[in-house]
């Protein structure tokens, strides 16, 4: 051994093997690109999602009035607190459903349908249960019966108030926000397994917080990508389809009447010589004869809603709209001529898919395990916030004036096996994921876009005066 090369440190290991430099290569770029291009849609779903998980106590504070009564004794029956509501109201609205109170001190809600009303809006009319005052009125949003506040933070979140274009904006940020997540993390491993074994210096702190941030966020950034995108319009829907094909779709109770019904509801049933109300639907006298149905069979939840009969040959349903934990989403559809039970779903037999669905979606709004729930997603958005400015900050402290090699050059430089598969994944999941799969091919669009006008630079600059 030569003494020039005696007592000298083993040269370090390469990164990677010459043959994945090219896929490391790919790697880093996509991941600079979800990050520059895509970020800033992550950090607005972020920052409006941390306000959504804060809302319902502000809520209760801000619709005290509506929400809640300070009345005791015993309730009123519920066709005495529908007549109020329609009293009120007037009759262009049409009573679409009915929530009882759910406990003593609370209000009763009467939902109605009216014309000018947006797609999935009601107006909610607040009834007390003890002295049948009207506590308020307010335009409630979707099956979950949602407050003004909460609808615009919702719409703003899903879709920036900009309606079903909007939701472009949401399912772009779910996307990609799984494969930030999980490039991040595969470049985490490959530069520690790197500094370890060459004993190289530690990475700048602003990379340290960066990756060490990530790292503590991932699973609840995969579980954000996962759940938001089982809502989205394109993907969602794939998502959907893909379910039913296997079985796993949610149920839902069947409302059609074929004269035969599964069993009699209970003592308050018609062979019992009780004389039933007339079977209309807009009769409020039918409100607390189905309501007594749905308990004798066990539909025994504190919330739940009562929809009538769209027509005079469906059943009225009862659903337990209970989302926190444990789950109370069972449903019953009643005949309201006979009071007895014609179909029914039970949340425990519901497939595993459907269950997942169930809990992901509630723990994503936050409503699941309560105030626990709220603040672990607070604490997990305000996180995925800070992480895409800690993004930019990287970019912009190392930016340079010499363009690198991009996504394009680093596919080009990928062995034809490679290559080929990663053609496939990328087409395969762009089909899954259409968005993922649109802003995809305008990326490396764009990037060609600007290959081309660097190359035209350069050839004039070379051209003689």
């Amino acid at each position: 051994m030569s003494s020039s090369t005696a007592g000298a440190p083993p040269e370090a290991p390469p990164l990677v093997s010459r043959a994945q430099q090219p896929l490391l290569a790919l790697l880093v770029r996509l991941h600079l690109y979800v990050g520059l291009l895509v970020g800033p849609f992550i950090f607005v779903a972020a920052l409006s999602g941390l306000v959504y998980a804060l809302t319902p106590q502000l809520e209760d504070r801000l619709y005290a009035e509506q929400l809640y009564t300070e009345s005791t004794g015993t309730p009123l029956p519920l066709a005495r607190q529908i007549e109020v509501a329609q009293a009120y109201i007037g009759e262009a609205a049409t009573l679409s459903a009915v929530r009882p109170a759910p406990q003593p001190g609370t209000t009763t809600r009467a939902m109605f349908s009216a014309p000018g009303l947006g797609a999935s809006e009601s107006r909610a009319v607040f009834i007390d249960p003890v002295s049948a005052e009207v506590r308020g009125d307010l335009l409630v949003y979707g099956t979950s019966g949602v407050l003004p506040l909460r609808t615009w933070l919702d719409q703003f979140h899903r879709s920036l108030l900009l309606g079903e274009p909007g939701r472009l904006y949401s399912e772009l940020a779910a996307s990609w926000l799984w494969v930030a997540a999980l490039g991040g993390l595969v470049l985490w491993f490959i530069r520690r397994r790197r500094q370890r074994s060459a004993g190289l210096a530690r990475s700048p702190q602003l990379r340290r917080w960066h990756a060490t941030l990530g790292l503590w966020l991932l699973v609840g950034l995969l579980f954000f990508s996962a759940t938001g995108l089982t809502w989205s319009r394109w993907a969602g829907g794939n998502i959907g389809v893909a379910r039913a094909a296997l079985g796993m779709s949610t149920p839902s109770v069947s409302t059609a009447l074929d004269g035969e019904t599964v069993a009699p509801a209970g003592e308050h049933a018609h062979h019992t010589g009780m004389a039933m109300p007339a079977a209309q639907p807009g009769n409020p006298a039918l409100y607390d004869a189905v309501l007594s149905a749905a308990r004798d069979a066990g539909i025994n939840a504190g919330k739940l809603e009562i929809v009538p009969a769209a027509g005079p040959d469906r059943a009225w349903t009862v659903t337990e709209i209970d989302r926190s934990w444990p789950t109370q989403v069972d449903a019953v559809a009643i005949d309201p001529r006979t009071m007895g039970i014609t179909d029914r779903i039970d949340f425990a037999t519901f497939p595993l898919a459907a269950k997942l669905t169930r809990w992901g979606i509630d723990a994503h709004m936050g409503s699941l395990f309560g105030l626990a729930n709220q603040l672990l997603l607070a604490a997990t958005a305000l996180g995925l916030a800070i992480l895409v400015v800690f993004g930019h900050l990287m970019w912009w402290r190392r930016r340079s004036p010499v363009r690198r090699a991009g996504v394009l050059q680093a596919l080009a430089a990928l062995p034809p096996r490679a290559l080929g598969m990663t053609v496939i994944v990328a087409v395969l999941f762009g089909i899954c994921l259409p968005v993922l799969g649109a802003s995809l091919l305008l990326f490396l669009a764009g990037e060609a876009a600007l290959d081309g006008l660097a190359r035209t630079r350069r050839v004039r600059l070379r051209q003689p005066g």
